[in-house]
């Protein structure tokens, strides 16, 4: 009989928490005492905005505007309140910058372009962690620095701005900066070589303008370097998710490539642990709870597992944040979502479902299937595309840590 035992200790400091305070500054040679003199403010596009944008083709009224949301459903007051908080916000952004003798910029995920980026010596996202995503797609190289101020901490959690204390204290912030009160964080990203008999035309999959897929026209045939970098993950898979798709994989370049059937495959940063890749590979206590029930005829003491919902929640806990990994790894986590284990599926047999590797290779037996980066930028992955992705030091993006 199998003999369990039971030794938890809690944790005094939120995982998540520990990796924002993760710092990976040991051999970078870059002056952290920052002559902060040109800032450009990357605004959140709310969901207001979006409307505004989309609804815009046809000359309208703000009556006319409110009279359209509204027939969609949509709750008018509360986007021009959560519009008016983010614009109150990013002023108070602004003006802090300004009364510190720092000369500003603020532009949108419509008017942000390369000119910009270069002009400026730090960049600033306002709002949450989607804004940030956006904001750091515009950077290319690991010199830029990106720091961002979560607008809304009482309702975003803003994994990648920092602590919710500076959304209050915003002076204090932009001081440390200046005094080199900071610490260096090189967030890993994803580079992504990819290889069609026909490039399609990539897609924002926010329907919005983007500078870098319009000069995306790659000749037939050859591998590329797609121009965005992910920070979170890049997901491959059918467009429709309920038909399943066929891919190629291979890891570190093994010998053999595996014919999965899945929901796709998500590969995953460290940065990008705590987000789509915790939530889909989380347990839930409950899950836990059926486990233990199967395990009563196995142990010798069973009684270990009555009335255990409060050992169920710690033991989901500590597998939950078993997920997460530094932000600076370079290894890349890997999920196949859903695999199909049955008969000939995968082919060969033996590969895990979700795992670290340095360099995954897919191969696409797909009919529509799109490459999505940061799931903001879909590329067509259709048969016969083939795709490399792996994490170069030259590609990460310079961010900062700050003590809470």
């Amino acid at each position: 009989m199998y003999k369990i035992r039971v030794s938890f200790k809690q944790k005094d400091l939120n995982v998540f928490e520990k990796l924002r305070n993760y710092s990976s500054s040991k051999n970078d040679n870059i002056s952290k005492n920052l002559k902060l003199k040109k800032c450009l403010v990357f605004s959140k596009f709310s969901r207001y905005d979006y409307e505004r944008y989309f609804l815009s083709k046809s000359p309208q009224n703000d009556l006319e505007f409110e009279k359209k949301v509204r027939s969609k459903g949509l709750n008018y007051d509360r986007l021009v309140e959560y519009k008016t908080m983010n614009s109150k916000f990013e002023e108070k952004v602004t003006n802090c910058l300004k009364e510190l003798g720092i000369e500003v910029q603020v532009v949108n995920r419509l008017s942000c372009n390369t000119k910009l980026i270069e002009w400026a010596d730090i960049i600033i996202p306002t709002g949450g962690d989607g804004t940030f995503l956006l904001a750091a797609s515009q950077i290319t190289d690991n010199k830029k620095i990106i720091v961002g101020f979560n607008s809304d901490p009482n309702h975003s959690e803003g994994h990648l701005c920092l602590p919710k204390k500076f959304s209050v204290n915003i002076k204090e912030a932009i001081k440390n900066l200046q005094t080199g009160n900071f610490r260096w964080l090189m967030r890993s990203r994803i580079r992504t070589k990819l290889t069609a008999q026909t490039f399609g035309k990539p897609v924002d999959l926010h329907r919005m303008n983007n500078d870098n897929l319009l000069k995306f026209n790659p000749e037939n045939g050859t591998e590329v370097t797609l121009p965005v970098l992910a920070l979170n993950e890049v997901f491959v898979g059918e467009s429709l998710s309920a038909k399943a798709s066929t891919l190629d994989i291979n890891l570190d370049d093994s010998s053999v490539f595996t014919r999965i059937k899945s929901s796709g495959v998500c590969i995953t940063t460290g940065t990008g642990s705590t987000s789509w890749y915790y939530s889909m590979n989380r347990l839930a206590p409950d899950y836990i709870s059926i486990l233990l029930r199967l395990l009563k005829s196995k142990i010798d003491n069973p009684e270990l597992l009555e009335n255990n919902n409060s050992l169920c929640s710690e033991l989901a806990d500590i597998y939950n944040k078993s997920l997460i990994f530094n932000a600076d790894d370079k290894r890349m986590a890997y999920t196949v979502r859903d695999m199909i284990v049955a008969g000939v599926w995968p082919s060969p047999k033996g590969i895990q479902p979700r795992n670290f590797a340095k360099k995954v290779r897919l191969q696409s037996l797909c009919y529509d299937a799109g490459l999505v980066i940061d799931g903001n930028i879909s590329f067509p992955f259709n048969n016969n595309a083939k795709a490399t992705f792996e994490i170069h030091d030259e590609d990460a993006l310079r961010t900062v840590i700050m003590d809470p």
